[in-house]
């Protein structure tokens, strides 16, 4: 006689909690599914995995400590057979590139069917690397982010409205560097100034 076969065991992360109980009342639905823990924040994130041991961790991007993609490649380093399905609603091409980069098997987007999530997940689970279409398209036309981990960094500053001096005496950087930075980052995303080279990068997913 044929043995069942285990179910998939998830993890879900997300900063809000309707959001989370929401997602593992629809998995749990399905027979060969089922969740084995849930967090709130990127670094809880890799305490959970750490003690559950998924196979699947479903993660959000935007949180309040760190992000998913950082969380993703702690999660990986913590629980290497865990594999990681980013589920945000944040489809930008920036933030599927650094994703996978980080470890990610797949990227899907929240307002996916329920059904096609479950299939993500399996098809995560199998081994198969699972990408939004319409974002994976995207990626490729817009190409790899052109900027630094520094310039980056003082982009993603900026953006919240801080002076020059302000993020220099953050970041521990002279304020003709962050200028400097600034400058190159304005120019390499094209556009006419920092507000909008903040905005122009953080649609792309870049900053």
């Amino acid at each position: 006689m044929t043995q069942p076969t285990a179910p998939i065991r998830l993890v879900i992360v997300d900063d809000q909690a309707m959001l989370r109980g929401a997602l593992a009342a629809l998995l749990e639905l399905e027979a060969d599914l089922t969740v084995v823990g849930t967090a709130g924040s990127g670094s809880e994130a890799a305490d959970v995995v750490a003690e559950t041991a998924p196979d699947v961790c479903l993660m959000d991007i935007q949180m309040p400590d760190i992000d998913g993609i950082e969380a993703t490649r702690l999660v990986r380093e913590r629980s290497p057979h865990t594999r990681v399905l980013i589920v945000t609603t944040f489809a930008r091409p920036g933030y599927l590139r650094a994703a996978l980069d980080a470890g990610a098997s797949g990227f899907v987007v929240k307002d996916a069917p329920a059904e096609q999530l479950a299939d993500a997940v399996r098809r995560v689970h199998s081994g198969l690397r699972v990408v939004d279409p319409t974002l994976a398209e995207a990626s490729l036309f817009e190409g790899t982010n052109p900027l630094s981990e520094r310039e980056r960094e003082v982009l993603r500053l900026a953006a919240d409205g801080r002076s020059a001096g302000t993020i220099a005496a953050e970041m521990f950087l002279s304020a003709g560097t962050v200028r400097n930075n600034l400058s190159a980052a304005i120019g390499k995303v094209g556009a006419a100034n920092r507000v909008q080279a903040a905005r122009l990068a953080q649609e792309k997913g870049w900053i």
